[in-house]
């Protein structure tokens, strides 16, 4: 069975080709606010993370994958974070990099390509994801893809110097 292959993108391991893209994304602070980061990265630290990429996901606890067309165009990237084989559950978190590339359904795809893997192939019950109260494209895609929101954390991110809410979504394998 096939599980990073969809019909109109597929996901793939980062390459050490990788290198600028990643840079970029890590380092654009338009984005800082969905990972939480607030520190730049160097090309070194980058390089060094992507010699790691290729540690199994059960050792790293972690799994980032680029989102691809079949124009070997980078689209963006997919996370898996916080994988914890044992309560069989892991978070997720995604990103179209380019925004003349949002709302194509490449998200959608992407994240149901990147569900069905973590539910057949690591065999996972449960996954979740964070997103910040006004990001209702990120709410409708999960939404969309059967994530339920199970919560909201009051207050949770300091973003600019106001406190945001976030939402808390889970999906359940049944």
């Amino acid at each position: 069975m096939v599980t990073l292959k969809g019909e109109h993108i597929f996901l793939r391991a980062l390459e050490p080709e990788d290198l600028e893209f990643v840079f970029q994304v890590e380092n654009d602070e338009s984005i800082w606010e969905l990972s939480n980061t607030q520190t730049p990265y160097s090309r070194f630290l980058i390089k060094q993370y992507l010699e790691q990429a290729h540690i199994d996901i059960y050792e790293a606890k972690q799994l980032r994958l680029v989102i691809s067309d079949y124009k070997h165009e980078t689209l963006g990237l997919i996370d898996v974070f916080d994988f914890d084989f044992r309560n069989r559950k892991a978070g997720i978190g995604i990103l179209i990099t380019n925004e003349a590339s949002r709302a194509k359904g490449y998200g959608g795809e992407a994240l149901s390509l990147l569900v069905n893997y973590c539910f057949t192939q690591l065999q996972l019950h449960q996954l979740y994801c964070n997103i910040s109260e006004g990001n209702t494209a990120s709410i409708q895609l999960f939404k969309k893809q059967g994530f339920q929101e199970i919560g909201l954390k009051k207050d949770w991110n300091l973003v600019n110097g106001k406190f945001k809410n976030e939402f808390l979504f889970q999906l359940i394998n049944n």
